[in-house]
């Protein structure tokens, strides 16, 4: 290196040594800083902890991770769901096929019956609803004596369904004391909706005076054709007499009466039998709708009515719909049932069949009946013969045995029935 001159005299020693000896400390005590501060966290909490006295607890616990909240089990965590559908799934879970197949047969019990007559298929063969039929006119205490034996025979915790049939007009199973004689369903077409709904709360709260907890009614059908020729509703005044949004807005009025008082309605017959002029009870003929379409203002009059309302269950018609599914009666469809009921409509509730002893299904086997029901999407088999009931019933569960996709059908029919169960309090 050169050396500087300055002012032509001897510089002083240079300093250069002691200086760069310094800066050389300097970066060894940098790089050992970084070095320190480098180092992994674990090396880093080893070495603070060995450099401290050991009796110190709050330097052991200072970088101590916090301790994880335990999280609930599945098991817990469904334990935690009280809703209706979680019960349910929790009942059928612990329940065997003959029992689940069991909760998807209603049962019938005519006026002047022996209840007793239907212990073994309620207490053996786990039959969950029964269906009061004829012209029960003894009142509301002889109903209840009935309804309360017939329960005796259901398992405590899983009562029964018992539903009729009380319209109102030529079709009221119950009168007597204790029964109002309802108006025919055109002549609640005339009141307003607030009073449909005040006098159905008093329809309804008699019902439950009597054991009986679902009223398979209203009547949505809208009238399509000459009333006199239409002979399943409009000759006999079933319907509310109105275009479809105001059937709608009585259909709901009613509905919301009944469940004021406790009882769970029933819209019926989806899509509708306002355009046939047979009676799917009696008769094979004359049951082929040709004008209702998904779009139609019949059909529109039972989802409005099923969005608003959520009735406790739909019953599906037997007539056949030529412009919807011309290959199977309504109950037996799954694109009327799944695809246009569940799926664009989204009911997620009961699907009951109109009665599988009616002539419109009497060519169809008898043990075939249920499981064309349940396969298309539908719950409930509502049944008008007893001697139907354990063919149906056999039918079901033998399809179960041999194909477990049907099988999952009945778990997930039976799950609905199991659902309103809860939803009505019936069930435990």
């Amino acid at each position: 290196m050169q050396q500087i001159k300055h002012g032509g005299r001897r510089p002083r020693p240079s300093s250069a040594p002691t200086i760069i000896a310094a800066m050389l400390c300097v970066v060894a005590l940098v790089a050992a800083g970084t070095a320190w501060w480098m180092l992994r966290p674990q090396q880093k909490d080893t070495l603070e902890h060995l450099a401290q006295p050991q009796s110190s607890s709050s330097t052991l616990n200072r970088d101590k991770a916090p301790t994880p909240k335990p999280q609930k089990s599945q098991e817990q965590q469904k334990a935690a769901d009280d809703s209706p559908a979680a019960k349910a799934s929790r009942a059928i879970a612990t329940m065997s096929l003959d029992e689940r197949a069991g909760q998807l047969i209603m049962a019938p019990m005519f006026a002047g019956g022996n209840p007793a007559d239907l212990s073994a298929l309620i207490s053996t063969r786990h039959v969950g609803s029964v269906v009061l039929i004829g012209n029960w006119n003894n009142g509301t205490a002889a109903a209840k004596t009935a309804a309360d034996a017939l329960q005796s025979y259901a398992p405590s915790g899983n009562q029964l369904i018992v539903s009729t049939d009380q319209e109102g007009g030529q079709v009221q199973h119950f009168k007597g004391s204790g029964f109002d004689t309802m108006p025919s369903a055109v002549a609640q077409g005339q009141m307003s909706a607030d009073t449909l709904r005040s006098s159905a709360k008093t329809w309804g709260g008699q019902l439950k005076q009597a054991g009986i907890n679902v009223d398979l009614a209203p009547v949505l059908g809208t009238v399509q054709v000459k009333r006199s020729s239409n002979a399943p509703i409009g000759a006999l005044n079933r319907d509310f007499g109105l275009d479809s949004n105001g059937n709608a807005q009585h259909g709901i009025a009613f509905i919301e009466g009944m469940r004021d008082a406790g009882i769970g309605a029933t819209v019926k017959h989806y899509p509708g039998l306002g355009a046939v002029t047979g009676n799917t009870d009696f008769t094979t003929e004359g049951i082929l709708d040709t004008m209702t379409t998904l779009d139609d203002e019949e059909i529109g009059a039972f989802n409005t009515t099923i969005k608003q309302a959520k009735p406790a269950m739909v019953m599906m018609s037997l007539a056949t719909y030529q412009r919807i599914d011309s290959s199977a009666p309504a109950a037996f469809s799954s694109k009327i049932i799944d695809g246009t009921l569940r799926g664009s409509v989204g009911y997620d509730g009961v699907v009951i069949s109109d009665s599988l002893s009616a002539a419109a299904v009497s060519g169809i086997a008898t043990k075939d009946l249920g499981v064309r029901l349940v396969d298309a999407g539908g719950d409930l088999a509502c049944i008008g013969d007893t001697s139907y009931v354990t063919p149906i019933l056999d039918g079901i569960i033998a399809r179960a045995q041999s194909d477990p996709a049907f099988a999952k059908k009945v778990t997930a029919s039976a799950t609905r029935v199991m659902t309103l169960k809860y939803q009505m309090g019936l069930a435990k």
